[in-house]
């Protein structure tokens, strides 16, 4: 990398003063995203029992922030290098904040999905405008390292924020109030960033392709839905027309990039093996993760019982684990090699899943807590090497796009996840023996049994709770059979993948190169 060959005098010149106060104020940005994914899972029981969602929409109450967010990152990405990082990150904070009221006050199930999607579209502006600041403000390479460790352990700390407070609000007020919990953060945000947050965009970036803009935003989320509907209800004409839809507009829209003297995404950046081994790993372990983590809550608070405050404590080592890991892995990666810290983080993210297959309805927290410390370890080794990997294989003037496909790897991945692996718990769930008079709702999702069971004479209602749960847990344990299963593949190809990529080293120091 350039970086590399620049003499230590012009890169200590290079050093902003206050960038680490700077990158106080992105990591608040990395916060908001991060408590608004995991308090929804906490209130999900709470919304099912208000809004009376079908198992459907509450799936897409779910994913839909993921799928519209897929869908617009890597336009949000290169519209930040265009008109400025800064400038995007607060109005987009902005605009975060704003939709959040939407969101509390959503009165139907269908507002509430048309909230979450608008919800994306400013969260699509947040990510890799923080991650290219990022790349902009720390030049040194053990510092971006460092930086970025921060970043992630910010995320990870948002995973423990948001179900701690998130329960203590659904113990006190109603499920709105766990949105409403954006607002303070995105004020302090744009505030502060107006004033510490540096200004930053490509030089000469050339115009925004409103017909890339287009063609990705219709390729990503007509081949999400296709995936979606077809593992929920199998393929119809129109799933098969939206996935046609969807993989015709991201044909169009790679080929439309290869020609174009200024393409909204540089496609030779996947040229890079790196590159394109931190993408597809990034991708596989969200997929593998996100649908079991967001029935994850569900199941403490539906299946054994706990409040959301305690649900959301007991979720605690995940965020822990993947904070600590976070801030060592830049260290680890250069002392081993990129490649076995990304590898063995995500073979121990499939240990750990497959160690939740033995779950059941009366399974100790022990087992729980020690599997979700594992997870946090392993996830917090590999997304922050993958990031930092990235971030590095491109001129900082593209760190916009390349964090923009960084996060669409994120984002498709918990989508999928969530669309896959959730589907795999609702197909399993629906086919639970129920007495007779049980309505049609309680077989729709575990929430919808549980309001269901208030209306039922005492006996029935207890053997159908029953039922539902065992139901419930067996679909859990086989989504984390399936999840333990990809985790461990994409481990074998990060191994093969990365076997020649290292972090850059400080310039002040000579380059080393361990056994890859």
């Amino acid at each position: 990398m350039t970086s590399t060959l620049r003499p230590a005098g012009a890169t200590e010149a290079e050093k902003r003063p206050g960038r680490w106060l700077a990158l106080s104020v992105l990591v608040l940005a990395v916060l908001l995203v991060a408590v608004d994914a995991t308090v929804l899972g906490l209130a999900t029981p709470y919304i099912s029992e208000d809004l009376q969602p079908s198992g459907n929409q509450l799936l897409w109450i779910g994913d839909v922030y993921s799928f519209v967010i897929a869908g617009l990152l890597v336009s949000a990405g290169s519209l930040g290098d265009r008109i400025g990082r800064k400038k995007l990150l607060l109005v987009g904070a902005t605009a975060f904040g704003v939709i959040s009221v939407l969101n509390a006050y959503a009165t139907s199930p269908e507002m509430l999905i048309v909230a979450r999607a608008l919800l994306g579209v400013a969260g699509a502006t947040l990510m890799p405008a923080t991650l290219a600041l990022i790349r902009n403000l720390f030049h040194d390479p053990r510092e971006r390292s460092l930086a970025i460790g921060v970043w992630g352990a910010t995320a990870s700390a948002g995973t423990a924020v948001g179900p701690v407070v998130g329960g203590f609000l659904l113990e006190h007020f109603w499920w709105g109030s766990v949105f409403l919990i954006n607002l303070p953060v995105m004020a302090v945000l744009v505030l502060v960033g107006i004033k510490l947050l540096p200004e930053s965009r490509h030089p000469s970036p050339g115009p925004w392709d409103m017909l890339s803009v287009g063609l990705s935003l219709v390729g990503m989320i007509g081949v999400v839905y296709a995936v979606k509907e077809t593992a929920s209800h199998g393929i119809d004409g129109n799933v098969l027309a939206a996935g046609l839809l969807g993989l015709a507009g991201l044909f169009f829209f790679v080929r439309r990039q290869l020609t174009l003297p200024h393409p909204l995404l540089d496609m030779r950046l996947f040229r890079s093996r790196g590159f394109s081994g931190a993408v597809l790993a990034d991708l596989l372990t969200i997929l593998g993760l996100s649908g079991l983590v967001f029935f994850l809550s569900q199941f403490l608070q539906l299946v054994q019982g706990r409040g959301p405050l305690e649900a959301g404590l007991a979720e605690l080592p995940a965020a822990v684990g993947a904070v600590a890991a976070g801030l060592i892995a830049g260290t680890a990666a250069r002392r081993f090699s990129v490649r076995s810290v990304v590898a063995g983080g995500l073979a121990a993210i499939g240990v750990a899943l497959a160690l939740l297959t033995l779950v059941d309805r009366t399974t100790g927290y022990p087992l729980i807590g020690a599997a979700l410390l594992i997870v946090g370890i392993g996830a917090g080794l590999s997304f922050t090497v993958t990031a930092d990997v990235i971030l590095s294989s491109v001129p900082k003037e593209q760190a916009g796009a390349a964090s923009a496909v960084s996060e669409t790897a994120y984002e498709l991945g918990a989508a999928l996840g969530i669309a896959v692996l959730g589907s795999i718990v609702t197909g399993v769930y629906r086919d639970f023996t129920a007495p007779p008079g049980t309505p049609a709702e309680a077989h729709e999702s575990l929430g919808g049994a549980v309001e269901a069971a208030a209306h039922m004479p005492p006996n029935a209602a207890q053997q159908m709770l029953t039922s539902a749960q065992e139901a419930f847990v067996d679909g859990l344990t086989i989504a984390a059979a399936a999840g333990a299963a990809v985790l461990l593949a994409t481990a074998a190809t990060a191994w093969l993948l990365l076997r020649t990529q290292h972090l850059d080293p400080s310039p002040a120091t000579p380059e080393k190169h361990g056994p890859q």
